[in-house]
Protein backbone atom coordinates (compact mmCIF):
# COMPACT_ATOMS: atom_id res chain seq x y z
CA UNK A 1 0.00 0.00 0.00
CA UNK A 2 2.97 2.52 0.78
CA UNK A 3 4.62 1.60 -2.83
CA UNK A 4 1.34 2.56 -4.43
CA UNK A 5 1.26 5.99 -2.27
CA UNK A 6 4.89 6.47 -2.82
CA UNK A 7 3.97 6.19 -6.98
CA UNK A 8 1.02 7.86 -6.65
CA UNK A 9 2.68 11.02 -4.99
CA UNK A 10 5.68 10.58 -8.47
CA UNK A 11 2.89 10.96 -10.52
CA UNK A 12 1.65 13.75 -9.15
CA UNK A 13 4.56 15.72 -8.71
CA UNK A 14 5.58 14.79 -12.13
CA UNK A 15 1.99 15.31 -13.91
CA UNK A 16 1.66 18.78 -11.83
CA UNK A 17 5.57 19.59 -13.18
CA UNK A 18 5.19 18.85 -16.79
CA UNK A 19 1.42 21.13 -16.31
CA UNK A 20 3.52 23.92 -15.28
CA UNK A 21 5.85 23.75 -17.50
CA UNK A 22 6.56 26.85 -20.33
CA UNK A 23 5.74 26.38 -23.96
CA UNK A 24 8.46 26.46 -26.30
CA UNK A 25 8.80 30.19 -27.93
CA UNK A 26 7.84 30.34 -30.77
CA UNK A 27 10.16 29.55 -33.57
CA UNK A 28 11.05 31.93 -36.26
CA UNK A 29 9.01 30.26 -38.83
CA UNK A 30 5.99 30.46 -36.46
CA UNK A 31 6.14 33.90 -35.93
CA UNK A 32 6.61 35.55 -39.34
CA UNK A 33 3.69 36.44 -40.68
CA UNK A 34 4.16 38.79 -44.00
CA UNK A 35 2.17 39.86 -47.02
CA UNK A 36 1.64 36.78 -48.52
CA UNK A 37 -0.52 35.63 -45.13
CA UNK A 38 -1.88 38.68 -45.16
CA UNK A 39 -3.48 37.87 -49.09
CA UNK A 40 -3.98 34.53 -48.47
CA UNK A 41 -5.97 35.26 -45.65
CA UNK A 42 -7.72 38.18 -47.12
CA UNK A 43 -8.60 36.14 -50.74
CA UNK A 44 -10.00 33.35 -48.44
CA UNK A 45 -12.51 35.47 -46.54
CA UNK A 46 -13.51 37.36 -49.96
CA UNK A 47 -14.34 34.05 -51.36
CA UNK A 48 -16.06 33.02 -48.48
CA UNK A 49 -17.92 35.77 -48.27
CA UNK A 50 -18.90 35.92 -51.83
CA UNK A 51 -20.77 32.76 -50.96
CA UNK A 52 -22.85 33.79 -48.01
CA UNK A 53 -23.67 36.62 -50.11
CA UNK A 54 -24.48 34.86 -53.31
CA UNK A 55 -26.40 31.93 -51.07
CA UNK A 56 -28.06 35.06 -49.41
CA UNK A 57 -28.91 36.15 -52.74
CA UNK A 58 -30.13 32.69 -54.13
CA UNK A 59 -32.90 32.91 -51.61
CA UNK A 60 -34.35 35.88 -51.60
CA UNK A 61 -34.36 36.35 -55.19
CA UNK A 62 -36.66 39.39 -55.35
CA UNK A 63 -33.30 41.22 -54.43
CA UNK A 64 -31.81 42.04 -58.43
CA UNK A 65 -28.61 43.69 -56.97
CA UNK A 66 -25.75 45.16 -58.80
CA UNK A 67 -21.87 44.64 -57.75
CA UNK A 68 -19.43 47.63 -57.45
CA UNK A 69 -16.05 47.04 -58.62
CA UNK A 70 -15.84 47.48 -54.50
CA UNK A 71 -17.72 44.71 -54.16
CA UNK A 72 -21.16 46.50 -53.31
CA UNK A 73 -24.01 45.33 -53.79
CA UNK A 74 -26.90 47.45 -54.32
CA UNK A 75 -30.19 47.73 -55.17
CA UNK A 76 -32.29 50.98 -55.77
CA UNK A 77 -36.05 50.01 -54.93
CA UNK A 78 -37.58 53.39 -55.09
CA UNK A 79 -36.10 55.92 -57.64
CA UNK A 80 -36.78 59.59 -57.44
CA UNK A 81 -37.05 61.22 -60.10
CA UNK A 82 -34.03 61.47 -63.06
CA UNK A 83 -33.51 65.19 -62.67
CA UNK A 84 -33.00 65.24 -59.13
CA UNK A 85 -29.20 65.48 -58.32
CA UNK A 86 -27.06 62.93 -57.25
CA UNK A 87 -25.16 62.77 -53.76
CA UNK A 88 -21.32 64.22 -54.12
CA UNK A 89 -18.27 63.70 -51.86
CA UNK A 90 -18.18 66.32 -49.23
CA UNK A 91 -22.37 67.08 -49.24
CA UNK A 92 -24.14 66.75 -46.14
CA UNK A 93 -26.42 63.24 -46.71
CA UNK A 94 -29.54 63.42 -44.58
CA UNK A 95 -30.84 59.53 -44.70
CA UNK A 96 -32.57 56.81 -42.28
CA UNK A 97 -31.39 53.76 -42.25
CA UNK A 98 -31.47 50.08 -40.95
CA UNK A 99 -28.31 47.98 -40.26
CA UNK A 100 -28.54 43.81 -40.03
CA UNK A 101 -26.31 41.24 -40.31
CA UNK A 102 -27.62 38.56 -43.22
CA UNK A 103 -29.08 36.35 -40.64
CA UNK A 104 -32.13 39.46 -39.87
CA UNK A 105 -30.23 40.37 -36.22
CA UNK A 106 -31.12 44.22 -36.27
CA UNK A 107 -27.61 45.78 -35.44
CA UNK A 108 -28.68 49.89 -35.59
CA UNK A 109 -31.67 51.88 -36.75
CA UNK A 110 -32.77 55.37 -37.14
CA UNK A 111 -35.82 56.02 -35.35
CA UNK A 112 -38.87 57.12 -37.91
CA UNK A 113 -38.86 60.48 -36.63
CA UNK A 114 -34.96 60.85 -36.50
CA UNK A 115 -32.49 61.53 -39.39
CA UNK A 116 -28.49 60.34 -39.56
CA UNK A 117 -26.49 63.31 -40.83
CA UNK A 118 -23.55 61.75 -43.22
CA UNK A 119 -20.45 64.16 -44.49
CA UNK A 120 -20.06 61.74 -47.76
CA UNK A 121 -16.77 60.16 -47.44
CA UNK A 122 -15.33 62.06 -44.50
CA UNK A 123 -17.27 60.57 -41.85
CA UNK A 124 -16.83 57.79 -39.81
CA UNK A 125 -19.49 55.89 -41.96
CA UNK A 126 -18.82 52.27 -43.07
CA UNK A 127 -17.15 52.92 -46.57
CA UNK A 128 -19.78 51.41 -48.40
CA UNK A 129 -22.36 53.29 -47.25
CA UNK A 130 -20.23 56.51 -48.65
CA UNK A 131 -19.66 54.72 -52.04
CA UNK A 132 -23.53 54.07 -51.74
CA UNK A 133 -24.64 57.35 -51.36
CA UNK A 134 -23.22 58.43 -54.56
CA UNK A 135 -25.13 56.27 -56.36
CA UNK A 136 -28.50 57.83 -54.91
CA UNK A 137 -30.43 60.85 -55.53
CA UNK A 138 -32.84 62.45 -53.14
CA UNK A 139 -35.88 60.44 -52.41
CA UNK A 140 -33.67 57.22 -53.42
CA UNK A 141 -34.62 54.02 -51.01
CA UNK A 142 -31.88 51.06 -51.54
CA UNK A 143 -30.87 48.24 -50.46
CA UNK A 144 -27.06 47.16 -49.83
CA UNK A 145 -25.06 44.47 -48.94
CA UNK A 146 -21.69 45.19 -47.95
CA UNK A 147 -19.11 42.67 -47.41
CA UNK A 148 -16.96 43.17 -44.42
CA UNK A 149 -14.00 45.19 -45.78
CA UNK A 150 -17.00 47.92 -46.78
CA UNK A 151 -18.02 47.79 -43.59
CA UNK A 152 -15.95 47.28 -40.04
CA UNK A 153 -13.69 44.69 -41.33
CA UNK A 154 -12.03 42.40 -39.04
CA UNK A 155 -13.07 43.24 -35.61
CA UNK A 156 -16.66 44.38 -35.99
CA UNK A 157 -17.84 48.14 -34.13
CA UNK A 158 -17.28 46.16 -31.14
CA UNK A 159 -20.17 47.14 -30.00
CA UNK A 160 -23.26 44.78 -32.15
CA UNK A 161 -21.38 44.21 -35.40
CA UNK A 162 -19.46 41.34 -34.40
CA UNK A 163 -15.87 40.27 -36.80
CA UNK A 164 -15.71 40.28 -39.91
CA UNK A 165 -19.39 40.42 -40.79
CA UNK A 166 -21.01 40.88 -43.74
CA UNK A 167 -23.86 43.45 -43.63
CA UNK A 168 -27.67 44.26 -45.51
CA UNK A 169 -28.28 47.96 -45.10
CA UNK A 170 -31.99 50.00 -45.86
CA UNK A 171 -30.90 53.70 -46.94
CA UNK A 172 -33.00 56.11 -47.54
CA UNK A 173 -31.26 59.21 -49.07
CA UNK A 174 -34.08 62.23 -47.59
CA UNK A 175 -31.74 65.18 -48.26
CA UNK A 176 -28.08 66.67 -49.30
CA UNK A 177 -27.10 69.45 -48.00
Amino acid sequence: MQKSVLYMGYFLTGLFLFACRRPAPPTAQQQKWGTSHSVDFNQELSVRENLKINTFLAHYTTLRMQVSNSGLRYMIYHKAAPNTPLAKDGQQALVQLKISLLDGTVCYQTKPDEIERITIAHSEKESGVHEALQLLRIGDKAKLILPSHLGHGLLGDRMKIPPQSILYIDIQLIDLQ
